[in-house]
C-alpha cells in the first residue's frame, strides 16, 4: 500500500470519529425544544429506581423543583470528568430549588465507593435496563454516557445533552431556569 493511501485512509478515519465525537457531544435538544411525547411529567415522576441503602426512590419526590438528572455509570471516564462540576454546582444551587440526581445502571456497591470517592452531594440511584431506557426516551438516541436532563420545576424536560455538561454552560442553563421562576 502506497504511503499516500496509507494516509488517505487515515485521514478519513479522523474525519469519521470527529463527526462522530460532534454529534455524540453535542445537545440533543436546543433549549426551549419539544421533547418526546413519552416524557410527560407524570411518567417521569413515577419512574422509579433504589437508592445506596436499597430503598425505592422516585423523582417526584423532587417535584416543584428544577431537577439535573445525570445518567453515568462508574466506568465512564467523561461521567468521572463532569461530576466535580455538579457537587459545587449542587452546593451553589441547593437553597435555589435545584436538585441534582445521579442514576446509574450499574452495582449498588460500585456506585457507594464511587460516590465516596468523589464526594458526591446528591442523591446517587441504581437501575437495571430501564436506567438506560428511560435515557433514551429522553434523547440519548446513542445510548451513550454519561446523558444529562435538565427538568424544569413542572417536570417538563428543557434540556437534553450527551456527553460532558461542563459547569460554566450548565449554571448558566439553571440561571436561565430559576429567573423564570421569580
Amino acid at each position: 500500500m502506497s504511503a499516500r493511501l496509507f494516509f488517505a485512509g487515515v485521514g478519513v478515519l479522523a474525519l469519521l470519529a470527529g463527526t462522530a465525537l460532534w454529534v455524540g457531544t453535542r445537545s440533543i435538544e436546543p433549549p426551549g425544544a419539544t421533547v418526546p411525547a413519552d416524557a410527560n411529567p407524570a411518567a417521569l415522576y413515577t419512574a422509579s429506581f433504589s437508592d445506596l441503602q436499597g430503598q425505592s426512590r422516585a423523582l417526584g419526590q423532587f417535584q416543584g423543583k428544577v431537577v439535573v438528572l445525570n445518567f453515568w455509570a462508574t466506568w465512564c471516564a467523561p461521567c468521572r470528568e463532569e461530576m466535580p462540576g455538579f457537587v459545587k454546582l449542587q452546593e451553589r444551587w441547593k437553597d435555589r430549588n435545584v436538585q441534582f440526581v445521579g442514576i446509574a445502571n450499574d452495582e449498588r456497591e460500585k456506585v457507594r465507593r464511587f460516590g465516596d470517592e468523589l464526594r458526591i452531594n446528591y442523591p446517587l440511584w441504581t437501575g437495571g435496563p430501564e436506567v438506560m431506557d428511560l435515557s433514551r426516551r429522553l434523547g440519548n438516541r446513542l445510548g451513550v454516557l454519561p446523558h444529562t436532563v435538565i427538568l424544569d420545576s413542572g417536570g417538563r424536560v428543557v434540556d437534553s445533552r450527551v456527553g460532558v455538561y461542563r459547569e460554566g454552560p450548565l449554571e448558566e442553563r439553571l440561571g436561565a431556569l430559576t429567573a423564570k421562576r421569580s
